[in-house]
């Protein structure tokens, strides 16, 4: 049993919110194997549970000590819904199902709660809406676009050219893609080695457009970002530092309204690629190992069959086509 600091208030036995998220942390991380950014994100969404727990101070603020006896299954639900009702996305509140559920099996185990609340939370359903998607010439069009500005040699064109391709020749995670390091790639066989969730490793291929636009990035452009103190990454920002989620995503969001196409975010261009791998011909198994998703029905979720595809599979397969 993890060892938290504890104090009384009214008699009730309370915990540290701090101390509580860190040792949760440390669970998530070491015991479950998951990436930095998922247990941060689990990490965010229990603390907004507990919360919705502790008592307000004298300020207003919550308090920073949480009486784990108030959590039982109606007060879960209840959190869920009011985030149903603040506008959250149906994909979040399944997100913070699932995290809650998690932190209460933990909470059990380690004896900071009597029974396991979370066990019949239930999730929505998952929403089954497809995500935009860039035509196959308006990513050509992108890329072309960000090929024209790396012209200049400024690095940080050089670096975005760069970054749209892989996303898009890779449909690795945004997550993925700036926790590359240099040893990951190998641009004899135009392949990369991925990093994924719950750390597990896959390799992926990349062609000839994002080689090239590697190559002008890593000759070119992050010899002029690079310091002593730079790690080994792939991709750097201004300052010689990984670059961030947040920057990738700004400047995807900054590039397709450049090029004038559909405003996207990086994760748009990995569901654009996986569509037009199977659009190519691609098996679903095949785009499954691309993407790096443990479940086929994962893969069947984040990618659809379209018309032109149906069409062509249709005329080829039907008898009375």
């Amino acid at each position: 049993m993890v060892a938290l600091a504890t104090a009384t208030r009214d008699g009730e036995r309370v915990h540290d919110t701090d101390a509580l998220l860190a040792a949760f942390a440390r669970h998530l991380e070491l015991q479950r194997g998951l990436s930095e950014h998922t247990v941060r994100g689990y990490v965010s969404d229990v603390r907004s549970l507990l919360a919705s727990l502790a008592p307000a101070g004298a300020d207003g603020e919550d308090s920073a000590a949480v009486d784990l006896a108030d959590l039982d299954l109606t007060t879960l639900r209840a959190w869920l819904a009011g985030q149903a009702r603040e506008g959250r996305s149906r994909a979040t509140v399944a997100r913070r199902s699932a995290a809650a559920r998690t932190f209460c099996t933990w909470a059990h185990r380690q004896g900071h709660l009597t029974a396991d609340v979370g066990r019949r939370l239930q999730s929505p359903r998952p929403d089954k809406r497809v995500p935009q998607i860039l035509a196959v010439d308006e990513a050509a069009h992108l890329l072309d676009l960000a090929e024209q500005a790396a012209d200049d040699g400024d690095p940080a064109h050089l670096r975005d050219w760069a970054v749209l391709e892989l996303l898009y020749a890779t449909g690795v995670r945004v997550a993925e893609l700036v926790g590359l390091d240099l040893d990951a790639l190998d641009r004899r066989e135009r392949t990369v080695r991925v990093l994924g969730k719950g750390g597990t490793e896959r390799v992926v291929p990349f062609g000839v457009p994002a080689d090239r636009a590697l190559g002008e990035w890593l000759e070119r452009g992050r010899p002029q970002l690079v310091t002593p103190a730079s790690p080994p990454a792939v991709f750097l920002g201004a300052r010689g530092g990984r670059l961030g989620v947040r920057a990738v995503r700004e400047r995807v969001h900054k590039l397709t309204a450049l090029a004038g196409v559909r405003d996207l975010a990086p994760h748009g261009l990995r569901h654009s690629a996986a569509t037009h791998l199977l659009a190519g011909g691609s098996d679903l198994r095949t785009v499954q190992e691309v993407l790096g998703h443990a479940s086929l029905a994962t893969t069947q979720r984040y990618t659809h069959v379209t018309p032109e595809r149906l069409r062509a599979a249709y005329t080829q397969a039907h008898p009375r086509a």
